[in-house]
């Protein structure tokens, strides 16, 4: 039995152990949903989000378009995509949308005998690939562009995504840049009629159908890449050089990205000029409402993703994405400032 004396003791040291936390008493939950591309440094951002503050994030890899659908069904509380939308767009419904990070779409293969980055590939040869107009892997194309290299005569099977994604949107819309007839074909989109291959569902079904089909060839995020141990390909940039899919050549492809003139931040890094650029580079995005309903959550979902801009952008460069520079954070706070209804 506790004495008066007692239970103000207790109720005295409960209320010492929720200040030293600083954080269990308010702790909220935020929702979000779509990208699969940034889904790896998603998770752990929000693990270590919730050791810092105690706020659950949860986040549903479910693909861009889905991502979009919910926040538009506001059934979210944020939505992410890699699939900009144009400003109109987000006036029309609503939304304002901002850069969380950059990243490279990589191309993958399974060939055996072929390491990571031995197999070269230029922009022609790729489009023809996916367009199915090259079938085999010892193709005088593709020899062409890998002179020393033992080509295996096996039939190529290419990989896409099933599902509506954003990664598919930054890698057709690299493909409809550089083959007039992937534009004029299948063309730009979160989900497009492929001309051949097989599906999987998201980023990582299309690395696991990669990794289990010999003689296939596929495009992901580069973390899930590496995290599959699938061979990556070198790709010919604009510039005309071949390239090497890392950090560096991800960088060099936002290096002259003009955000203060970007209308909504719609940003496309595909296809940039530089010696040095990865041509399918890509910007993943957040969409959240310009009127919260519940404005204390609103102000939390702000408070988090200022953390991941600073506290996360070490996690983020650990695992090989690009964090939005200092400079372009800067122009977003504005515009949270100028347009959000807090």
């Amino acid at each position: 039995m506790f004495t008066k004396g007692m239970t103000k003791k207790v109720a005295m040291a409960a209320a010492a152990v929720v200040g030293l936390m600083g954080f269990s008493a308010n702790a909220v939950t935020i929702n979000g949903a779509g990208a699969s591309f940034p889904a790896p440094v998603y998770r752990a951002w929000t693990y270590s989000y919730k050791q810092a503050t105690g706020n659950t994030i949860n986040y549903q890899s479910v693909g861009s378009g889905a991502g979009i659908r919910q926040i538009k069904a506001k059934t979210v509380d944020f939505g992410a995509s890699d699939k900009p939308l144009k400003k109109a767009d987000q006036d029309k419904a609503g939304l304002v949308q901002f850069p969380m990070l950059m990243g490279g779409v990589v191309v993958i293969v399974n060939l055996p005998g072929i390491k990571s980055n031995q197999l070269r590939l230029s922009a022609d040869v790729l489009a023809d690939i996916f367009l199915g107009k090259i079938t085999k892997w010892n193709d005088a194309r593709v020899k062409a562009d890998n002179p020393g290299v033992s080509l295996p005569n096996m039939n190529i099977t290419v990989v896409h995504r099933s599902d509506g994604s954003g990664t598919t949107w930054i890698y057709t819309n690299y493909l409809s840049k550089i083959s007039t007839a992937w534009k004029n074909g299948p063309g730009c989109g979160k989900a497009v009629r492929w001309p051949c291959g097989q599906g999987g569902q998201k980023n990582p079904g299309v690395a696991m159908n990669v990794k289990k089909t010999k003689g296939s060839i596929g495009y992901v995020e580069y973390t899930y890449a590496t995290e599959a141990k699938l061979a990556t390909v070198v790709l010919k940039n604009k510039a005309g050089n071949y390239v090497k899919p890392n950090m560096e050549s991800f960088s060099a492809a936002g290096a002259n990205a003009e955000w203060s003139k970007a209308p909504g931040f719609y940003m496309v890094l595909t296809d940039q000029p530089g010696a040095k650029t990865w041509p399918i580079t890509g910007v993943t995005y957040i969409l959240i409402y310009k009127n919260q309903k519940n404005k204390s959550l609103g102000k939390e979902m702000l408070k988090y993703f200022t953390w991941c801009y600073k506290e996360g952008a070490g996690t983020a460069t650990r695992m090989s994405y690009v964090p939005i520079p200092d400079s372009v954070v800067k122009i977003v706070k504005s515009m949270w400032a100028e347009k959000l209804n807090l």
